[in-house]
């Protein structure tokens, strides 16, 4: 083949099998209008006397013979012909020259038929058949000139972007398994997101509109509460997923073997509204508890101290609402130990509250600092130390909380087998940096409660996680999953989760959860995404045309499975993710690129028969402002008892 011998010699047997055909066709045309050639004078005795033997051949009987093997010869000479490729000829205009070829090269004996002299009948017979063959000729060289790659069919890449993905239902007592339909080469194919093992954590994300609520966290509800899970729903948009979580409830509590309880936690309508102590003193231990809630409460008001902490005065607020919470919890076996309590006792005048503090050995390191400032006369510093926790608290100072936080309906352990809960907390988007910091420290509290062993198996479900805060997030994933406790985030973006919690907190989230589902993210997130979802073999197709020749090359790639482009582009209830498995259920198509099908039927028509949500009590202003007033004399009747008139802090 280097030498181009093979490539000379292919060429002359195709120039000498074209030439037979043109060949049979001349000695066809001779033969057929010889009276024609012989009125004209072109016959010649010699010749024929050479070629009558020829014409006793059995190809020259029928015209029809004759025509179709000079058509043989000429179709059996293009099959070797290598023209040069042009992407300006079509299909459809070679096929067009083929057929009219066609039917002008058989057609073309009908002139014999006509009554004219043999001179017009041999030129009309000749020139109708040289025509036909021509065009024929010419239509199935454009069709080897096509180029049959076609690469302007798939715009976006995306069928080569297509995978196989899992197409099992893999069930079983823990699963959440969601129907959906995905695109392999050119069909579109059923396929289930099963996340097997949701105790390793699942992150839902998505910017507004994606799908995150009705396409995945519906479902994570309904599928976890219809196999018996104890379940906390920190609901951002109140009432929406709680209505769920209510009905799915009400139609499914034959599955526990203890009917949990129903319980609400909303600071709007407070007859639908439950009332919880998150400071409830039987559940702090020791003084740590203590200054957990401390710091989940504050970080939770002020958001912008996260990236702060270990500051000089970001520790003090903390460790001063600490020694509040602690001392409240000490005194009188925690009757008083309430966060509406500690609020009020903020608020007491400096040397009535230290002397006071001071009575409570326990908190006596964490208040000194505070003393010797009083002491010294250091009223600056002493108010960069605590007005920024005042003043903080006393944004919650509001009737309407005060009477939810300071009442005791149930306890947070939600998992305990014999008093199994299911319980949701309602935020309004309006007031979410208030309500956020009280929440925060619900789910504080609940954490450390169910994360514990031989209690039943529970779901903690975060709506717009981002909204509320709680540290050590990451070990709660890390170490409940032995514990049978799985962990739901939702988030709209990475960028939000780095911007309330810190770029170091937000990329451990992102790292540790097993179980992600997104639906359509730009920028970082989406990058992120692509480069975890790994990459797939893509074949790749170019076309090369220079003045002499076309060429066309086909190759294979490792290229990204799901494009950060792709991501940024998907379409409401279309996600992207990855799911883990466990020993005893492996699964190795973990990445999919699907669309979650819905019912949206059989949704509306089970979501148009749901009860609203009971009324626990009914609650009219009197009784919120005498709670309001009951705590603010709690707080003086412990200053009058404890504390004579002058009594001061220098007594020591």
């Amino acid at each position: 083949m280097q030498t181009g011998e093979n490539e000379q010699a292919l060429r002359k047997i195709i120039d000498f099998t074209r030439f037979l055909g043109i060949l049979v066709l001349m000695l066809h045309f001779y033969f057929s209008c010889y009276g024609a050639f012989n009125q004209l004078h072109f016959a010649n005795p010699i010749v024929d006397r050479v070629l009558v033997n020829i014409y006793k051949l059995s190809i020259f009987k029928t015209i029809l013979i004759v025509k179709s093997v000079a058509l043989a010869f000429l179709i059996i000479s293009l099959i070797g012909t290598k023209g040069k490729k042009a992407e300006n000829i079509k299909f459809s205009t070679a096929l067009t020259y083929t057929i009219i070829g066609l039917f002008l090269y058989f057609i073309s004996g009908i002139a014999f038929k006509l009554q004219l002299s043999y001179s017009l009948i041999a030129a009309i017979y000749i020139s109708v058949t040289t025509i036909g063959f021509l065009f024929f000729l010419s239509g199935i060289s454009m069709m080897y000139r096509i180029i049959h790659v076609n690469l302007s069919q798939d715009i976006f890449n995306d069928e080569n972007e297509t995978f196989p993905q899992e197409e099992r239902k893999l069930e079983n007592e823990y699963s959440i398994n969601l129907p959906a339909q995905y695109r392999f080469k050119g069909k579109e194919r059923n396929s289930w997101i099963n996340i097997i093992n949701p105790f390793r954590g699942a992150l839902v994300m998505g910017t507004p509109g994606a799908g995150k609520s009705y396409f995945v966290i519906r479902h994570i509800i309904t599928q976890h509460i219809k196999k018996g899970f104890t379940l906390f729903l920190y609901d951002f948009k109140y009432d929406d997923l709680t209505k769920i979580a209510y009905n799915t409830l009400l139609n499914n509590s034959k599955q526990y073997k203890v009917k949990p309880k129903f319980f609400v936690i909303n600071f709007e309508d407070l007859n639908r509204s439950h009332r919880c102590n998150p400071l409830d003193p039987a559940s702090m231990w020791d003084i740590t508890d203590a200054m957990e809630s401390s710091r989940t409460f504050m970080l939770g008001l002020n958001r912008e101290w996260i990236k702060k902490q270990g500051d000089f005065f970001v520790e003090s607020p903390i460790n001063f609402v600490t020694a509040l919470i602690w001392f409240l919890k000490k005194y009188e076996n925690g009757i008083y130990c309430t966060l509406p309590h500690a609020i009020e006792l903020a608020q007491v005048e400096y040397k009535f509250l230290f002397a006071l503090l001071k009575t409570e050995p326990e908190i006596e390191v964490l208040i000194n600092p505070f003393i010797s400032a009083w002491q010294n006369d250091a009223y600056d510093q002493l108010e960069g130390q605590i007005a920024s926790a005042k003043i903080s608290m006393a944004r919650l100072v509001s009737p309407s909380l005060y009477y939810v936080l300071s009442g005791n309906d149930f306890s947070l352990d939600l998992n305990n087998p014999a008093d199994p809960k299911i319980i949701c907390m309602g935020n309004n988007p309006l007031k979410q940096q208030v309500y956020g910091a009280v929440l925060s420290l619900y789910i504080s509290r609940t954490i450390k409660l169910v994360n514990q062993k031989n209690k039943l198996k529970c779901n903690l479900i975060f709506d717009e996680f981002p909204t509320i805060y709680f540290n050590n997030i990451d070990s709660l994933i890390a170490t409940a999953r032995s514990n049978k406790v799985a962990t739901t985030l939702a988030v709209q973006d990475y960028s939000q989760l780095k911007k309330d919690y810190g770029r170091e907190q937000a990329e451990v989230i992102m790292n540790i959860v097993g179980n992600i589902l997104s639906g359509q993210v730009t920028g970082d997130t989406a990058k992120q995404l692509s480069e975890r979802f790994g990459k797939i073999m893509q074949e790749r197709q170019s076309i090369t045309i220079n003045s002499q020749d076309t060429s066309i090359s086909k190759s294979t790639q490792l290229d990204f499975a799901i494009p950060a482009s792709k991501i940024a582009t998907l379409s409401s209830g279309e996600f992207v993710g990855l799911v883990a498995d466990d020993p005893d259920n492996k699964i190795d198509l973990k990445v999919f690129h699907n669309e979650i099908i819905n019912d949206h039927q059989a949704i509306k028509e089970e979501e148009g028969g749901y009860k609203e949500l009971p009324k626990v009590r009914q609650i009219d202003t009197g009784m919120i402002m005498s709670n309001y007033l009951n705590i603010k004399k709690d707080i003086e009747s412990i200053i009058a008892k404890e504390l004579s008139p002058k009594e001061t802090i220098i007594n020591n």
